[in-house]
């Protein structure tokens, strides 16, 4: 009996309801049969006949259709199946299913047509398309995932789903699956290979927008004889409109010396590809003139609007004058790329520039009680004395100050105690960054010397706690520049901070009166930054030492200050001896356990000596200091090491540059220097 009752086929759910109806309408006409009986005899057994009639028919038609019925069920069932498995099979999306290492279980024609027919039952799908691994398998059954995957010459997007299937194994005769993974890959690919194609040529028919500064025009006109000035300027204009038109684009003059440009995105690969061959194109232009033509060149590229593209433009124009011009710069909304500027920009003899951000620092001065003066990290002698002359700037506008200064160097330590033990000047003249941190608020101002990058700063976290920041530098700026300084006065053209800081103190005071220990501070960090004046020096140069020198700079003083002791002397001897000559023209020395206290500054001393040596273009000293590696840049004319520094995450001027190098040795530090220097070769 108990083998009957299982063997017994029901129905069930929606279907058993529905076969029910007619019994549950049997009952209901038998209670109305009785009401009605006894309201009116005659009429109850007249209509009992009819309900008896009717509950038998319903009996002899459910006992003799439901076999039928069930049958047709069944048989509809086997017939959706293979309905079901036919439309999947021939599907017109790609569909598979595959185990968890990738190996295929079922997948349709089209997913055949796909692979080329080619794909075996032992091998994982990553064998035919490398981006669909067991590593981009979703982990959680909820989740999906999408990639772009490329095969033969088409382009699929993939999802990617994890189908779970737990007691698969214990159901299923045929396969059984591990514990712990019992679930199915089920992935399906959509050929996007024609929309990419279209988004792609939608995306080069966009606009570039770009701007061409031509640099030098005013030296460029006074070097060449006044007949000859528009035959030099119409040059130019062809030189740039030629190199444009070469790309289909448009070029319009605004200015006597300014461009603008605009160009289909597809045609302006090309420009980068050339590596923009009209700065070279343009130097080599000459009627007579004295000093090279060199522009600028601003290209700003964004998806969004013409408008944002064309602040793009703005800002990599920018950022190619305040790096000293002679180059390309691009920017997106992604990076900012850099061609070029292998040319030192040509020192400027007018001081307009100076004087009107010296009024502006005066103004910011006269409202601020609260006044910060930081340089770099391993504060030198330059951002040293810009700090001293700044600090004196601020107490004769009678405003009091503060220098932040953390290290002190073996080479800034007499100049420093100079200062520090003079009872003329306060106890909190220096303070630690610490201290600064404690004492500054939202309405402090900070004024940043010597450098333009918020890291290399001597305390990073006193720009978040103010508004006012001011930077003065004479570095040429980089990707990560200080960009929400209220004033920025940078010229890369410029010897030394010192030499700008000595120009804006003959504007912000009248007939200021410098003591000789402040004015001397400021010669010495033009003196060291120019190596005894022998390296950037120009006219203004000479002005703003002639300048301090009239204030009492003492030379005696600042040449004894700053005389090396025996050990760093034969520290410099040692890191000069090791040195290598590389590709018959590049310098490399290094400095390893030196037993002195500033190797850094050594290694740069190094640097500048190992440039004596005939046929050396630059020279590259590396020495070991707290647990990194620090690079010193040297160079002539003819190599730009900054570019070089810059793909070592460092930077500086195209003759005076360094980098920082963390968790690395000496080898392999020039083993990468070395890589770079191909790269520029």
């Amino acid at each position: 009996m108990e083998e009957k009752k299982k063997a017994k086929v029901r129905l069930k759910g929606q279907l058993r309801l529905y076969m029910q109806w007619p019994g549950i309408m049997a009952v209901l006409l038998v209670a109305i049969n009785i009401w009605i009986y006894y309201t009116n005899k005659r009429a109850g057994r007249f209509l009992f006949v009819f309900v008896l009639v009717y509950v038998i028919m319903v009996i002899i038609l459910y006992l003799s259709s439901k076999a039928m019925i069930m049958r047709d069920f069944i048989e509809f069932a086997a017939q959706y199946g293979i309905v079901q498995n036919t439309l999947l099979k021939e599907l017109g999306v790609p569909y598979g299913i595959f185990l968890a290492d990738g190996k295929p279980v079922w997948m349709n024609d089209q997913f055949k047509e796909v692979i080329g027919g080619k794909f075996k039952a032992s091998s994982p799908i990553s064998k035919f398309m490398p981006e669909i691994n067991v590593h981009v398998f979703p982990e959680d059954s909820n989740d999906f995932v999408e990639i772009d995957v490329p095969y033969m010459d088409r382009l699929f997007h993939a999802e990617i789903r994890k189908v779970s299937v737990e007691g698969f194994s214990e159901t299923e005769q045929l396969m059984e699956l591990p514990k712990a993974s019992e679930y199915f890959i089920a992935i399906h690919l959509h050929d996007i290979t024609q929309q990419e194609k279209y988004a792609r040529e939608n995306d080069e028919l966009r606009l570039v927008s770009g701007l061409i500064y031509i640099d030098n025009y005013d030296e460029l006109l006074t070097s060449v004889e006044e007949v000859r000035q528009s035959l030099l300027i119409a040059l130019v204009d062809r030189k740039i409109s030629q190199y444009i038109s070469k790309v289909d684009g448009i070029v319009k003059k605004i200015e006597v010396d300014k461009y603008f440009i605009v160009l289909k995105k597809g045609r302006f690969k090309e420009l980068e590809e050339d590596e923009f061959s009209l700065l070279e194109e343009v130097k080599a232009i000459n009627v007579g003139n004295q000093i090279p033509a060199t522009l600028s060149i601003g290209l700003g590229v964004s998806v969004d609007t013409y408008t944002q593209s064309y602040d793009y433009s703005r800002v990599a124009i920018d950022l190619a004058l305040a790096r000293g011009g002679d180059q390309a710069i691009i920017k997106s909304s992604k990076e900012i790329t850099y061609f070029g500027g292998k040319r030192e920009q040509t020192a400027k003899n007018t001081r307009v520039k100076a004087r009107v951000k010296a009024e502006a620092l005066r103004e910011f001065i006269t409202v601020k009680d609260s006044i910060f003066i930081m340089g770099h990290k391993m504060g030198d002698v330059d951002s040293f004395g810009a700090a001293i002359g700044l600090y004196r700037a601020v107490a004769e506008s009678q405003k009091h100050s503060h220098i932040v200064i953390d290290e002190i160097s073996a080479s800034l330590r007499p100049m420093y105690e100079a200062f520090a033990n003079d009872y003329d000047y306060p106890e909190d003249m220096f303070l630690t960054p610490q201290e600064a941190i404690d004492m500054a608020n939202s309405d402090s101002m900070v004024i940043v010397v010597d450098t333009n990058r918020p890291q290399m700063t001597e305390c990073p976290e006193l720009l978040k706690k103010t508004k006012t920041i001011v930077v003065l530098d004479h570095h040429r700026q980089s990707t990560d520049n200080i960009d929400n300084a209220l004033l920025s006065y940078i010229e890369s053209y410029a010897s030394s901070t010192c030499e700008m800081v000595s120009e804006v103190l003959q504007y912000i005071v009248d007939d200021i009166k410098l003591p000789n220990k402040e004015a001397s501070a400021l010669y010495a960090g033009i003196m060291i930054d120019t190596n005894n004046f022998t390296n950037k020096t120009g006219v203004r140069t000479f002005e703003a030492a002639a300048f301090l020198r009239r204030n009492g700079a003492d030379i005696t003083f600042v040449r004894k200050m700053f005389r090396d002791d025996i050990e760093s002397f034969r520290a410099k001897a040692e890191i000069i001896s090791s040195a290598e000559v590389y590709k018959g023209m590049y310098a490399i020395a290094s400095g390893k356990a030196l037993e002195i206290e500033s190797p850094t500054i050594i290694g740069a001393q190094a640097a500048n000596e190992l440039l004596d040596i005939n046929q050396i273009k630059a020279s590259f000293v590396l020495t070991e200091y707290n647990d990194m590696i620090y690079i010193s840049a040297r160079s002539i004319d003819e190599v730009n090491v900054q570019v070089i520094m810059e793909h070592l995450n460092g930077g500086g001027h195209m003759n005076v540059a360094g980098a920082q190098l963390e968790n690395t040795s000496v080898e392999n530090a020039i083993f990468l220097l070395k890589q770079e220097i191909d790269k520029v070769i």
